[in-house]
């Protein structure tokens, strides 16, 4: 249970790592560092969403005796991920870090509230993924190991680092003083140890359909990557740094899960 507790704990200490930045610089990392880090959250996701979610979904359907229809729950709960965080960036702004920050003492006070708004919101199903990944992990699903949930907790802290930037650094610009900053930097990212236990304290519900919430989860992470973490370390001159940093993340999510799981 202590276990669970850190596991659950370590997606907040990085998004409180990335709100920290405030304290010590004015500006975000060059360019070519600001690709990296995308790359590598994102290869980091996907490498996640694929052997800590997907698989264990579709086995988890093998186990309910699904045989080779045991594709079905995976492809819908994939869907159904997709098609939430779609609608949710319909009603909340897109996250682009650099663009946004770019903008400086321009931005109005209310851009970066919705902006705290965004970044709470899309932390919710992440959360939720965690969650369902520890219910089942506790309940003693065969196809989740210590090591592979652990790995999805520090995947998910990998990607939450920059968003806790991209609250803090632009409260900070506005005028709002470091420690404020952080704080609510910080507090974009107390949703998903949340959001995990409600899930966790939910597991009869859960349980019954986790082959559905496993892919769900990975349907929402890979929405993310596609449309945040992928266009941020491609787009301009060093998208070399960001390509060859995703396959340094997704090789290092896969030897965690695979070799140590």
């Amino acid at each position: 249970m202590l276990e669970t507790v850190y596991g659950l704990l370590i997606p907040f200490l990085g998004t409180a790592l990335g709100a920290s930045c405030v304290l010590f610089m004015k500006n975000l990392p060059g360019e070519k560092v600001h690709r990296a880090l995308a790359g590598f959250a994102a290869g980091v996701m996907v490498a996640a969403s694929i052997w800590s979610l997907m698989i264990p979904s579709m086995e988890q359907a093998e186990a309910e005796g699904m045989g080779k229809w045991s594709f079905l729950p995976v492809a819908i709960g994939f869907w159904i991920g997709i098609l939430f965080l779609l609608l949710l960036d319909k009603i909340t702004p897109h996250l682009h870090p650099r663009s946004d920050m770019a903008e400086g003492p321009r931005s109005k006070l209310h851009k970066t509230t919705m902006m705290v708004l965004a970044v709470t919101l899309h932390n919710i199903p992440e959360g939720m993924a965690l969650g369902v990944v520890y219910a089942g992990y506790l309940a003693g699903n065969t196809g989740l190991s210590a090591m592979g949930v652990l790995a999805l907790s520090i995947g998910i802290a990998i990607q939450n680092f920059p968003e806790g930037a991209i609250v803090s650094i632009p409260m900070r610009a506005e005028g709002v003083k470091k420690g404020k900053a952080f704080f609510f930097g910080m507090l974009s990212g107390i949703v998903e140890p949340i959001g995990a236990v409600l899930t966790i304290l939910a597991a009869s519900v859960v349980m019954p359909a986790l082959s559905y919430f496993l892919s769900f989860a990975a349907g929402a992470m890979i929405y993310v990557v596609i449309e945040e973490l992928i266009p941020e370390a491609t787009q301009g001159d060093h998208s070399n740094a960001g390509t060859l940093f995703f396959a340094l993340g997704f090789s290092v999510m896969m030897i965690l899960d695979v070799a140590l799981g």
